[in-house]
């Protein structure tokens, strides 16, 4: 009997990671040799981030970044779209998967989370926060 399990909610398998790692690689390396026939898209520098996968993996999804701004997200976006199926040629030719996946470009939003974080951990308030001792240690020493 076959052990099937859902994996709804667990956050992606080994074999989705594994695979998004894979393709995140094999892109980086096709942009970066500039081995596609787009003028446009060569003359961009892209960062590929990250390359999350669906369940069935047929699906990759992939946050790329322009280098250094030196394009507008969008229009790199709008470039790797237009070039989709021979960036999917060029990954699945050294992978050995049963479908080719379908490449949906996003726009990687982490650096903009990370300033974020930055900002918000040098508000004064926040920093006053940091540096308070714990009510709740204070309460637990007195008993």
């Amino acid at each position: 009997m076959s052990n099937k399990r859902s994996n709804a909610g667990n956050g992606p398998s080994q074999r989705q990671l594994r695979v998004g790692e894979l393709i995140r690689r094999t892109l980086s390396d096709v942009l970066n040799r500039a081995e596609i026939h787009d003028p446009d898209l060569n003359r961009m520098s892209i960062t590929v981030g990250e390359v999350s996968m669906s369940n069935d993996l047929k699906v990759a999804t992939v946050y790329v970044m322009p280098l250094m701004g030196s394009v507008p997200v969008e229009d790199a976006i709008a470039a790797l779209a237009r070039n989709k199926n021979e960036l999917r040629h060029r990954v699945v030719q050294d992978m050995t998967l049963k479908y080719a996946p379908d490449l949906r470009f996003r726009p990687d939003e982490t650096f903009d989370r990370l300033d974020e974080t930055r900002r918000l951990f040098s508000d004064p308030i926040v920093q006053r926060d940091l540096a308070a001792p714990d009510a709740d240690d204070e309460d637990g020493e007195d008993a």
